[in-house]
């Protein structure tokens, strides 16, 4: 009976910024803007905003990769290093995570604007500017940069944990270094691997502040129109549409993702 009463200010905490947020959310997506009666108009004008979605899972996806791949040799440095280095590390990395989120994608666009820091120098080497910003490549740099802790982190954790006697086994049996990290370590490694795509891959398709300063009317992403829709345009019924929508795909790839992991977090090792 004890334990219940533990639990009362989680399950007050859900349901006052959990259930009833969402609840919010499914009424003005199922009614009419103008009478408050039942309509499924607001999804079915979501149609128009397919590409808008898929652009935005594209550069979402490309980020996380990018952050993967930069991610888990960083991760896998650090949890090999001495444990001073270790927490010296980690602090920097963490470090760009106390300054504001606006800030830190501000010093990008002081950075990459055609009159910025870096093209700044090119001219002074005599050479044409370069299109920094603007572009995907821009809004894709953006995500990398702000979500990039949230890849490396999750994987330094699990990495951390991978017993050193499973990888002396191996070696013992015959591996080689690189047999040992692909049939040892990468497979230890899949849940912080999954919690790494999930943590960068949910911010950054429903991001929008990115967008708007580092890309361009052609980089508009979904967050981008969602925002519009309570702010400009004032059509909150049509945009919690849209975030409904969102929030079922980003549940949707989530729940695929999950499956390349069980429960207890452990991966079958293969020698």
């Amino acid at each position: 009976m004890k334990r219940k009463w533990l639990s009362g200010p989680y399950v007050l905490w859900m349901v006052l910024f959990t259930l009833i947020p969402l609840g919010v959310v499914f009424y003005y997506a199922l009614t009419d803007s103008m009478t408050g009666e039942f309509t499924l108009s607001n999804l079915a004008s979501i149609a128009d905003y397919w590409p808008i979605f898929l652009r935005s899972i594209w550069l979402s996806i490309i980020a996380t990769l990018i952050c993967l791949v930069i991610g888990y040799p960083v991760a896998y440095f650090i949890a090999h290093c001495k444990p001073t280095t270790q927490r010296l590390l980690q602090m920097l990395i963490m470090l760009p995570m106390c300054i504001s989120f606006l800030l830190r994608t501000l010093a990008w666009v002081a950075l990459l604007e055609d009159t910025g820091i870096i093209n700044s120098f090119i001219a002074k080497l005599g050479l044409s500017p370069l299109p920094l910003i603007r572009n995907n490549g821009a809004v894709i740099l953006g995500m990398v940069y702000n979500y990039l802790p949230y890849m490396i982190l999750p994987l330094f954790t699990v990495l951390m944990k991978i017993d050193p006697r499973v990888v002396e086994a191996a070696e013992d049996l015959g591996c080689n270094s690189r047999q040992v990290f692909s049939k040892v370590i990468l497979p230890l490694s899949v849940p912080g691997i999954v919690s790494g795509i999930t943590m960068v891959f949910v911010p950054a398709v429903s991001t929008f502040y990115i967008s708007q300063k580092l890309g361009s009317p052609g980089t508009i992403l979904i967050g981008d129109v969602i925002e519009s829709q309570f702010k400009a345009a004032y059509n909150p019924n049509l945009g919690a549409a849209l975030s409904l929508v969102l929030m079922v795909l980003i549940f949707a790839c989530v729940g695929v993702m999950n499956r390349f992991t069980n429960d207890d977090e452990e991966s079958m090792v293969t020698l």
